[in-house]
């Protein structure tokens, strides 16, 4: 199991409402629980329903879908150590402890695609 990174609202977020708000996003619903983008003809895992929604990305890629997925939803993104993800002037940044770290620029993240983090 990877590090998790969850979608959070102030107001808990009813399935239902997920399903119907993820699509003009242009995020799609497989199964009961896994919700996908697709990017080079292949469908990518982003996040798991579990009540709410988790991810663990594997990729700066899948942090910017998992960004952009909380944002389609009017929540944030969280990390479980607590740091927050935002996207400010086109760049993902990370807060935590009082601190701020720039991932990258959005769109030159979402452009390179998910290729995965070497370990």
């Amino acid at each position: 199991m990877g590090y998790e990174l969850r979608v959070v609202r102030e107001s808990p977020l009813a399935f239902a409402e997920l399903a119907k708000a993820i699509a003009p996003a242009g995020f799609e619903l497989h199964g009961t629980d896994e919700i996908v983008i697709g990017h080079g003809g292949d469908a990518h895992l982003v996040a798991r329903w579990q009540g709410q929604l988790v991810g663990e990305p594997g990729s700066d890629w899948q942090v910017a879908q998992l960004l952009r997925l909380s944002t389609a939803l009017g929540a944030r993104l969280v990390g479980e150590d607590g740091e927050v993800y935002t996207l400010n002037d086109g760049v993902i940044e990370v807060s935590a402890a009082g601190g701020v770290v720039e991932i990258g620029k959005f769109e030159e993240i979402i452009d390179a695609g998910p290729a995965a983090w070497s370990p």
